[in-house]
């Protein structure tokens, strides 16, 4: 069953550099709400709740309810800016999502069970995750916080693509109707091979004495 996380907001009328220098000081966030074919709306967020909700994976790959005064609609978070260095949101932009028509998303992987796996056991093998996310296609409906890969029968030598990736119902991978190009590795599990310097030179067996040098003296 699909969570449901609501985002409470203000709009706001006020709009420009010096009003959003404002509303930091006063700790909201300013955003803007765009897209569905409505004219993009612009509000204010306590700096808290966004500060909270970003510590979660779902605030960034999930269907939110945003509530501007009482008001819900269907968002995604598209754009954010942070400061440089302060625990600081600087601005947001929400999209508008059609709960009828597919989305686009990126959503964390979850990987399972890698210390139980043979692979995981074995010295000398270093297990890669090669993506962290992957973008995936549905409607808002069916949209998952997360797709999770078990590695449990990981080997070494072992190579997991995208299109072994198991998927929720109505959920697909864009990337793999582009071909099989595009059925990258998101996991490998290879085997390193230690170098063995050679030994030196045994010592006994010294470059060739000198020729020795010729007598000037007649």
């Amino acid at each position: 069953m699909i969570k449901t996380h609501e985002i409470k907001a203000q709009s706001r009328k006020d709009e420009g550099k010096g009003a959003s220098r404002r509303l930091r000081h006063a700790s909201f966030v300013p955003a803007v709400v765009y897209g569905a074919g409505q004219a993009p709306q612009s509000i204010q967020i306590e700096h808290n709740t966004i500060l909270l909700a970003a510590k979660h994976e779902w605030f960034f790959s999930s269907v939110l309810d945003l509530n501007v005064d009482g008001s819900v609609q269907k968002v995604l978070v598209r754009d954010w800016q942070k400061h440089p260095f302060k625990q600081l949101m600087m601005h947001m932009d929400f999209l508008r999502v059609n709960e009828n028509e597919a989305i686009r998303v990126s959503v964390p992987l979850h990987f399972l069970n890698q210390e139980k796996s043979a692979a995981g056991k074995t010295s000398g093998v270093v297990i890669s995750h090669n993506l962290t996310e992957v973008e995936i296609s549905c409607l808002p409906k069916n949209l998952p916080e997360f797709i999770e890969l078990d590695l449990a029968d990981l080997k070494p030598g072992d190579i997991v693509h995208l299109s072994q990736l198991k998927l929720p119902a109505g959920v697909e991978v864009p990337a793999l109707h582009l071909g099989v190009s595009h059925d990258i590795a998101v996991v490998t599990a290879n085997t390193v091979q230690e170098e063995v310097e050679e030994a030196p030179a045994d010592a006994a067996a010294a470059p060739a004495a000198a020729p020795a040098k010729k007598d000037d003296k007649k």
